[in-house]
């Protein structure tokens, strides 16, 4: 199995990371036209473009002044480090062990506006740019169009290279949807968490993006391998529910 998730808008790049491995972006050269791009920006032009306060804007704006090509762990950090979301959270990164932060190559990848597509030692550089932003290139008017094929034909080279036969979709929908799921030669899963409420099941956004992570620990910390595994998920109390769900959606309640 191959998990996707979100990135996460919070990072720290001073955080200590278990492994002193890592690796390089493979869309670099891409990441660079979106930087580019990205300076062309004043910080008032960034505030409207990606809705962010004033506040936001002045830091994103220096942050895409001091980005540079040259990725070394003393100017970046790696990704499964860096972000700290609720995914994150929930998948815990500071109490993996090495050899599970290390393991983590072989069974995540995470999706970026700006990077495409990342695995957990990839090294970053500070940056904001959401998938869903609409942000103009010469290849289209928001990033997906910048994109195109290019994240799934990379995922479906990882899928063959590591003999992944099931794609894990733990992402949102506005970052999976830079994902052509007609392209993808695997079957794909996506789980889904919902919470009792008035004798109803609904999805609770933050609580969704926790369970996330907390499954993409499980399934690295177990090392699985076969989808049906994913339905002994049990962590804070969520159970499979055989009902809800169906073969492309496995549901867990609470």
């Amino acid at each position: 199995m191959l998990i996707v998730i979100s990135p996460a808008k919070t990072l720290d790049l001073n955080a200590q990371s278990a492994t002193s491995q890592f690796t390089i972006p493979d869309f670099l050269k891409d990441s660079e036209i979106l930087i580019k791009e990205l300076r062309r920006k004043t910080p008032e032009n960034l505030s409207e473009l990606m809705g962010i306060s004033n506040n936001l804007a002045e830091l994103n704006f220096m942050r895409n002044r001091a980005w540079q090509k040259n990725f070394t762990p003393e100017n970046a950090k790696q990704a499964l480090v860096a972000f700290r979301g609720e995914v994150f959270r929930g998948i815990d990164v500071d109490s993996l062990t090495t050899n599970e932060l290390e393991r983590s190559q072989n069974y995540l990848r995470i999706l970026s506006g700006l990077y495409g597509l990342l695995r957990p030692l990839d090294l970053i550089q500070a940056y904001r740019l959401e998938m869903g932003t609409k942000l103009q290139t010469k290849m289209g008017d928001n990033l997906y169009q910048f994109w195109g094929n290019k994240i799934t034909e990379k995922l479906n080279s990882t899928l063959l290279e590591l003999n992944k036969k099931t794609l894990i979709n733990l992402a949102s929908n506005e970052y999976f949807k830079s994902v052509k799921t007609s392209g993808i030669k695997t079957k794909i899963i996506t789980p889904i968490f919902k919470e009792e409420k008035n004798g109803n099941y609904q999805t609770i956004a933050v609580l969704a993006k926790k369970a996330r992570g907390l499954m993409t620990r499980f399934i690295i910390q177990n090392e699985l391998t076969n989808p049906n595994d994913l339905k002994a998920f049990d962590v804070e109390s969520y159970t499979f529910n055989q009902a809800m769900s169906n073969e492309n959606e496995f549901v867990f309640i609470r």
